[in-house]
């Protein structure tokens, strides 16, 4: 059975082809903002990184009414990063708004979303957005998404695909290839939604499952879950029973006192929510996603999320640094294993493990961008932890271990593409396909070793003059690579505690390029900036210039540094050696030494 008065529909693109801009422009045009409300640009994505980066980080869902139909959109994230996100998402819909720029045409995230909808079935929408840009070329970019479609191996029905072409950011649609015109909405859109994407299906006199595949929390309600109902309908005062990941546990029944449904972007307290709608559900504290919503009296759990597995993992410790405790209200490895588990609760791609030591835990995640990320979430919650520099988790695949291969597609000026391939040669990359792009840039594409990419994206940008675009996605398993060169300047490490003086980094910057301006809280066993020679070196930061009676001109020339080179949350995740870890305050970005003391280097380089 289906129900033909609603639509579930996600929208999956690769990244900046405006999805978020146009759920605001679909919100818009349904009348969810009333005239008098002020708006806000790319209002789904309501997190402060998300609006910072200008990247959406978590799917998140409204709903709209258009003539008569409540069409339910999810917008998801496009870096592969965010994979768990867009597979926990796909799960809720039953079609897809494939978006791609008009003039960039499909990207390494847009195979990577819709492959994921083919795995699922979906059918799609073809979205050729801003097409209204000089350089669009609708007609090639679709020619180039069939052959996508074709690669993929879809099936035929798959591939008869209804297009609309779009302005996002002006709320204009079209059917098939064109320019809207002026007096054009969004209604091209909305009606081909309508008719192309099929009404959700499910039995609303089955007993009831539901499956849970988000989590949020409320003040006043405590733990809410989020999800889909696959068959039945729940019901506000019935009892249900919620099925646990582990099956030995008996379900916990309750009765459902708070069930809500979405409303543009409101959620609002609804009395029922049949098969193939989504609800939220507060009143299980225990919840987590994976877990069925089912019939109290015939328990019967749906199959659990299957998303794809880590290949990055790093560690996560408490800050031991002789300034730990001066910044951050949240300095205890109980916290920090409290903050982690709570997010594992709510993102299905992490996952944590225990080390050595009970004050360091193990963090595996998609990509160096999601790790980024939830550190730095962690930062501005108050936390201070130390960080150790991503490794790759090997598979062992017929007794030979295999590390995750990246594919990369990089955007960048034709005068860089030498630079580009410079640049991935030593960390065993290789160049498949050089293809010219628009305004004189070339898009390169290129397989290397996921450890060989740590670190690119700085790189690139630095040797471009931040021309450099680049996208990664994970690309499959090969044979352990062998080593990989390192970084080519040895650390300058801090020999004692105190404030750096700029008579003292005059004299170093000549040995090297300094991490620290004059006046930085220092300390010994701290990295203060990257040596000209791939041997370390340790020296006096807070040398103060000697004071003497003579007064001749070398003597009183002021003091001339160079600006010092930034050090990110990203920038010292990528640089950092073995030994070396990132300490993480919510004022300051610093890297050390795992010991801090001459002496306990050499011991350690001795075992």
């Amino acid at each position: 059975m289906t129900s033909p008065s609603f639509r579930n529909v996600a929208l999956v693109a690769h990244v900046d082809h405006g999805k978020t801009t146009l759920v605001d422009a679909m919100l818009a045009a349904t009348g969810v903002f009333q005239d008098h409300q002020a708006r806000v640009d790319r209002v789904m994505d309501s997190d402060d990184q998300e609006r910072e980066r200008g990247i959406t980080i978590l799917a998140k869902a409204a709903s709209v009414e258009w003539k008569g139909t409540r069409i339910n959109l999810v917008d998801t994230p496009g870096h592969a990063d965010f994979g768990g996100e867009v597979e926990r998402a796909l799960t809720l819909v039953d079609g897809v708004l494939l978006l791609v720029d008009a003039a960039e045409g499909p990207l390494p995230q847009t195979r990577y979303v819709l492959s994921k909808a083919l795995a699922r079935n979906l059918p799609a929408v073809v979205v050729i957005n801003k097409v209204d840009r000089p350089d669009a070329r609708s007609e090639d970019v679709l020619d180039e998404i069939y052959q996508l479609f074709f690669d993929l191996d879809a099936a035929d029905h798959h591939i008869e695909f209804p297009v609309v072409s779009t302005i996002a950011r002006e709320g204009r649609a079209v059917a098939g290839i064109g320019i809207p015109g002026p007096g054009d909405g969004l209604d091209a859109l909305l009606d081909t939604v309508v008719a192309s994407i099929p009404p959700a299906a499910g039995d609303p006199e089955a007993p009831v499952q539901a499956l849970v595949t988000n989590l949020d929390a409320s003040d006043y309600l405590g733990r809410l879950a989020i999800g889909r109902v696959a068959a039945g309908t729940l019901r506000r005062g019935d009892p249900v029973a919620l099925c646990h990941a582990d099956e030995d546990e008996p379900p916990i029944v309750r009765r459902l006192t708070q069930l809500m449904g979405f409303t543009g972007l409101d959620r609002v307290e609804v009395e029922e929510r049949t098969a193939g709608d989504l609800f939220v559900v507060a009143g299980f504290p225990e919840v987590e996603i994976g877990d069925t919503l089912a019939d109290a009296d015939d328990p019967q759990p749906l199959p659990r999320l299957q998303v794809d597995e880590p290949v990055l993992r790093m560690t996560f410790g408490v800050n031991t640094s002789p300034l730990a405790g001066k910044d951050g209200s949240r300095l205890t490895s109980r916290q920090i294993r409290e903050r982690l588990e709570r997010e594992v609760r709510g993102n299905v791609s992490i996952r944590i493990g225990p080390t050595p030591s009970p004050e360091v835990i193990e963090v595996a995640g998609r990509g160096e961008l999601q790790l980024a990320v939830l550190i730095e979430a962690m930062r501005r919650e108050g936390f201070e932890l130390q960080v150790s520099r991503p490794e790759v988790i090997l598979r062992q695949i017929d007794g030979v271990p295999h590390e995750p291969v990246e594919r990369a597609v990089v955007d960048v000026p034709n005068e860089h593409v030498g630079t580009v391939t410079q640049a991935v040669a030593p960390r065993k990359g290789r160049v498949t396909d050089l293809r010219p792009g628009d305004a004189g840039r070339t898009i390169v594409t290129l397989v290397a070793p996921a450890r060989g990419l740590l670190g690119i994206r700085s790189l690139l940008l630095t040797a471009t003059r931040g021309t450099a675009l680049i996208h990664q996605h994970h690309d499959g398993w090969q044979p352990w690579a062998g080593d990989l060169p390192a970084r080519s300047g040895g650390a300058i490490i801090a020999d004692r505690s105190g404030v750096s003086t700029g008579f003292a980094l005059e004299n170093l910057q000549k040995r090297g390029e300094l991490f620290i301006g004059p006046g930085e809280d220092v300390y010994e066993g701290m990295v203060i900036g990257e040596a000209s020679r791939p041997e370390e070196m340790t020296a006096n930061p807070t040398k103060a210039k000697e004071l003497t009676n003579i007064r001749t001109h070398s003597h009183d020339d002021a003091v001339r540094l160079a600006p010092p080179r930034e050090m990110t949350l990203e920038l010292g995740i990528e640089w950092i050696a073995d030994d070396e870890l990132v300490e993480v305050t919510p004022q300051a970005i610093r890297v050390r030494k795992r010991h801090l003391t001459d002496s306990a280097r050499k011991l350690a380089r001795k075992r």
